[in-house]
């Protein structure tokens, strides 16, 4: 292995971190946050909701089992959540350049520096997540020796702009039409709907869903803050007074609450693992639950036709809201998985039938 560059990780409180370079040789800007998850980087990465965030994981031992092929299958990378890393960089204690893996086509260092994005290894990450857990998500920087950059704060502009697509696209050809928000979906939300017999018409943050002919309006996860999509819950509040049936995931939780008049806020440091514990309100069923996202609904704001669906154990916050006899709901947590336990599958079965339902009308 050719020898690393030294680089820096520097928090905007001054803390400092020396490591290796095993990515892309460039310096970054953005928040860091942590994710807890022992596997699923290649879904991290691709994630949209990543966009403008530096990524520390948790778990020491990374790359171990590789990347896979960028293959396609129904119009979308097969075993990737998008087509490219959108995280801004990775940050790790102990990367694996040797790798081992049935579907491996390359390894993680060799992918990062494909899409020019950095990685270090060698930083104490334990030391690192403790200090974000005290105070909270941090704007951060990675820094090449003699390429220095200013701090970046994602938060303050319309990253969903950047995640999501910028036309109309099509998959599938099932019996039942689901228009997709697309505020930086997952492709496993496109493939859960697919596999339910359903065609998916696929759709910018901006562009007014309500002119086409669908049965059913899902909108997607996402990055950033709620507040910055003031297109998207206008567009969300038109599509609500139609009556069709509306699913939304993490990012579309937030915007369909908006759009009846409840509030949101930032959480310290976010949810974003494979093991957030939810209960379904009313019930004594608890569902283990993958996450990323660093904002939620204010459950006190909703208004009275509206009531929560789902709260997290650890903490208390919402994980989902519905419309008391309306057939509009949505979650917090990732029901798709990919990666993440897949508990809470059942969910886009429960769209499914609503959309069935209001078709006989």
């Amino acid at each position: 292995m050719t020898e690393m560059k030294k680089v820096s990780l520097i928090l905007e409180d001054g803390t400092r971190f020396e490591g290796k370079s095993f990515g892309y040789d460039k310096s970054v800007a953005g928040e860091v946050v942590f994710y807890t998850a022992m596997v699923g980087y290649t879904e991290s990465l691709t994630d949209p909701s990543y966009t403008g965030q530096i990524l520390v994981s948790t778990y020491p031992l990374i790359g171990n089992y590789g990347v896979p092929s960028d293959q396609k299958k129904d119009g979308m990378c097969e075993f990737y959540e998008s087509e490219k890393i959108h995280a801004g960089g990775l940050i790790v204690e102990d990367y694996s350049a040797e790798y081992s893996h049935w579907n491996a086509a390359g390894s993680l260092g060799q992918w990062l520096k494909k899409w020019k994005v950095p990685g270090i290894t060698g930083i104490d990450t334990r030391a690192l997540t403790k200090i974000l857990r005290e105070k909270g998500s941090m704007l951060g920087k990675i820094e090449i020796e003699g390429d220095s950059v200013d701090f970046y704060d994602p938060n303050k502009e319309n990253l969903v702009a950047k995640a999501g697509c910028d036309k109309r696209i099509e998959y599938g050809d099932g019996d039942y039409t689901v228009a997709l928000i697309d505020c930086g979906v997952k492709n496993n939300i496109i493939r859960h709907l697919i596999k339910r017999n359903m065609k998916v018409v696929r759709v910018p943050w901006n562009y007014d869903v309500t002119k086409e002919n669908y049965d059913g309006l899902f909108i997607s996860n996402g990055p950033g803050d709620p507040a910055m999509c003031a297109e998207t819950i206008d567009i969300i509040k038109k599509a609500i007074s139609i009556g069709k049936p509306i699913m939304g995931i993490c990012l579309g939780n937030q915007l369909l609450a908006r759009a009846v008049g409840a509030t949101t806020s930032k959480l310290k440091y976010g949810h974003r693992s494979h093991n957030q514990p939810v209960l379904r309100v009313g019930t004594n069923r608890c569902f283990i639950t993958p996450q990323n996202h660093g904002y939620v609904v204010d459950t006190d704001s909703l208004p009275e036709d509206w009531e929560p669906l789902y709260i997290n154990v650890n903490d208390g916050t919402n994980e989902g809201i519905k419309h008391k006899t309306k057939p509009f709901f949505s979650t917090q947590f990732h029901p798709e998985a990919s990666s993440g336990p897949e508990d809470t599958n059942f969910l886009f079965d429960e769209f499914k039938k609503e959309i069935v339902k209001y078709k006989k009308g």
